[in-house]
């Protein structure tokens, strides 16, 4: 995986990794709540939120290349 994937987040996920929104680049299109409608649902203006568990990596690696705002994103995971 090269830095550029990493960074831009559309590399597979590690299986450390989660699936995040970035609330401010989000601009409401509504892919992601289409393509992986188990693990994201849309509030009342729109916007992505993501439920508990863990998407289809597959489906999930989907939305994120096709987010128009670049929005959705890999993140390593952080346990308290």
């Amino acid at each position: 995986m090269s830095l550029l994937q990493r960074i831009l987040g559309v590399a597979p996920p590690s299986a450390g990794s989660t699936l995040v929104v970035d609330r401010t680049a989000c601009t409401g299109h509504g892919i992601c709540a289409r393509i992986l409608s188990g693990t994201v649902v849309l509030d009342d203006w729109g916007y992505p939120i993501l439920r508990a568990g863990d998407p289809d990596p597959a489906l999930a690696a989907r939305a994120v290349t096709l987010c128009p705002a670049a929005a959705l994103r890999w993140s390593e995971r952080r346990d308290a």
